[in-house]
């Protein structure tokens, strides 16, 4: 495929489409009336906004996208009943619309993996151990800001930070901790951890080694997605093209060592949750996925060697069909991709497999038991979407890291949605769906219509630098918070239905563990041998500098990855590996951008 190629894309017809004979008959019989004795009225404030320019009320969803007021087989294209196998296919097979596997969840229900890590490994491994015996499939490891940003918790930057937006982790003694008691070999594991995500996978692979676990069968992912840091989330440490080196350091070290660990999971979920539209978090994070295969074809990796373990990270937002309509779209979008673009020939190069978390941004401080409603709706979405494994959010965490309790429904609204509610029962029950249909179809133009943009660009990274999604988050964000404030868009429990209430009780993580932490490294330092850290490190350093070149079945000996695990294995802290890549690297101010 051109580079930001469009003219493949099917398009939907515009407003004035054909209308049937039937559908005419209808409008004037049974619309027309219904409208003169009972005009429809907006969602929210009744303003110039949220009318169209002839006085008719305007529904939008959530992004700001038109809804019609029905979708009949007019809105689609006009060889949609000709050809469903270019639009649709079956289960299984391509475009891989209706999902990857033929039988959906009927043979296996997707990985319930709740986001979880506070103050210390001791406290957040009791933890684990509880969400496991609650019927958890999986864990995912939340770390606290001084870890996502390189630093050990005695460092002057982490003080008022150390265990409370997740656990602190400094070094191989804490990953132990963390582990304990925990079977690497049978429990997946994901950790949301970008700039120091070679560092934190190096501790994890040698707790698993200690545990005498087979490395080539543990199962789980790293996040590892350092453009979206640049994007939304701004937890990044080096330059751009320097931690694009680091991320496909790992996507060639698992190649040989761990085939069936995911070395990057493709996030949109942090895009979406600075601001972005549907629209925006599925271009933007599909284009960044684009990014990550340009460079390790650059390296020297073969393309079906790599992509079957790439993996992507969904947001899930309130808006159930637009949401449902991008999940779907996302598995088209990146077949088509795969295929036309990078010729993968694999099945499984060409699979869109995601892991979906629900909206943190949507949760309110008002009345939050409210949230325990959205998180469904929006946990739905994802099932009905597709999901191969969902993270729900805990009703409290507008407030706090969740309690324990909390913890406990949000994984139950999972079991509830698996167990009770029907909707594992078919493959893909909303496909069919005019609307559905209708706005995948539309998900996937406005995809590659943002592709060709990027590509002009010369791709992601100078897209980045020219701060071009930066500004279009920032626009939509805008768009969206004035709509709120107009109360054209409603939050139950903020701009309206709002009440007195009473302190919600909340999980307090207080100073007294950087404390402990901060003596815990002191007597580390003593009982290591500080001879082989400064050994090891000035080793990673040299390594860093060089040139990484690939060969087939082999690691480069620029490959930073054995290097670091030599520095964790000597208890070498995360501050001071990092600190030895920012000496080779240096580290990244975002340019101002207009």
């Amino acid at each position: 495929m051109s580079q930001g190629a469009t003219e493949h894309v099917p398009q939907c017809p515009a407003a004035g489409r054909r209308v049937s004979a039937a559908e005419q008959q209808w409008m004037d019989n049974t619309l027309a009336p219904t409208l003169a004795k009972f005009p429809e009225q907006p969602i929210g404030a009744n303003t110039g906004t949220n009318r169209n320019p002839d006085g008719t009320a305007r529904f939008t969803t959530i992004s700001g996208v038109p809804v019609e007021r029905i979708y009949t087989p007019a809105d689609l294209p006009s060889d949609w009943d000709d050809h469903p196998e270019k639009y649709l296919g079956a289960p299984g097979q391509p475009p891989y619309t209706r999902g990857i596997h033929a039988t959906g969840y009927r043979g296996k229900l997707w990985t319930m993996r709740q986001f979880s890590g506070f103050a210390t490994p001791e406290e957040t491994n009791r933890r684990y151990k509880y969400l496991l015996e609650q019927g958890g499939s999986g864990l995912s490891v939340a770390f606290d800001l001084p870890t996502l940003m390189g630093y050990d918790s005695d460092h002057a930057n982490s003080e008022g930070e150390v265990g409370k937006c997740g656990v602190a982790i400094d070094s191989l003694e804490d990953m132990e901790i963390l582990f304990s008691g925990i079977d690497l070999e049978k429990t997946t594991v994901s950790m949301t951890i970008n700039s120091p995500a070679n560092v934190l996978w190096a501790m994890y692979l040698v707790v698993a080694e200690q545990q005498g676990a087979d490395w080539k069968k543990i199962s789980g992912t790293l996040q590892n997605d350092i453009l979206k840091e640049y994007i939304a989330q701004k937890e990044y440490i080096y330059p751009p093209a320097p931690s694009m080196r680091l991320v496909i350091d790992t996507f060639e070290f698992g190649l040989l060592f761990t085939p069936r660990f995911n070395p990057i999971s493709i996030s949109g979920y942090h895009i979406r949750e600075a601001g972005a539209t549907a629209l925006q978090e599925l271009a933007f994070t599909i284009y960044d996925g684009v990014e990550y295969v340009e460079w390790a074809l650059r390296r020297g990796l073969d393309v079906d060697d790599f992509a079957p373990r790439l993996s992507f990270f969904f947001n899930s937002h309130n808006d159930f069909f637009e949401e449902i309509a991008k999940f779907r779209a996302s598995r088209k979008i990146w077949y088509r991709l795969m295929t036309e673009r990078f010729d993968a020939k694999l099945a499984r190069s060409q699979w869109m497999r995601f892991h979906t978390q629900t909206a943190g941004v949507s949760l309110t401080a008002q009345q939050p038991m409210n949230n325990i409603a959205r998180v469904a709706i929006q946990a739905l979405a994802a099932v009905l979407g597709g999901t191969q494994s969902l993270h729900t959010d805990s009703y409290d965490e507008a407030l706090a890291l969740p309690t324990e309790e909390a913890a406990r429904i949000a994984l139950r609204t999972q079991q509830i949605l698996a167990y009770e509610s029907g909707v594992v029962d078919t493959v893909d029950p909303l496909g069919g769906s005019y609307f559905v249909e209708t706005l995948t179809l539309k998900m996937e133009q406005g995809a590659f219509e943002y592709f060709a943009k990027l590509d002009a660009m010369g791709g992601m990274v100078h897209a980045i630098e020219q701060g071009f999604p930066q500004k279009e988050l920032a626009e939509s964000s805008y768009r969206y918070a004035r709509a709120v404030e107009a109360k054209e868009k409603i939050i139950v429990g903020v701009n309206d239905f709002v009440v007195e209430e009473t302190p919600q009780e909340i999980l307090y993580i207080g100073e007294t563990v950087r404390e402990s932490r901060t003596e815990k490294l002191k007597r580390l330092r003593v009982r290591r041998s500080q001879s082989e850290v400064t050994r090891r490190l000035s080793a990673l350093r040299q390594a860093a500098a060089r040139e990484p070149q690939a060969e087939k079945g082999k690691i480069s000996d620029a490959n930073t990855m054995p290097y670091i695990l030599d520095c964790v294995r000597a208890y070498a802290t995360i501050g001071e590996i990092c600190a030895a890549l920012r000496d080779v690297y240096g580290t990244y101010e975002e340019s101002s951008w207009t």
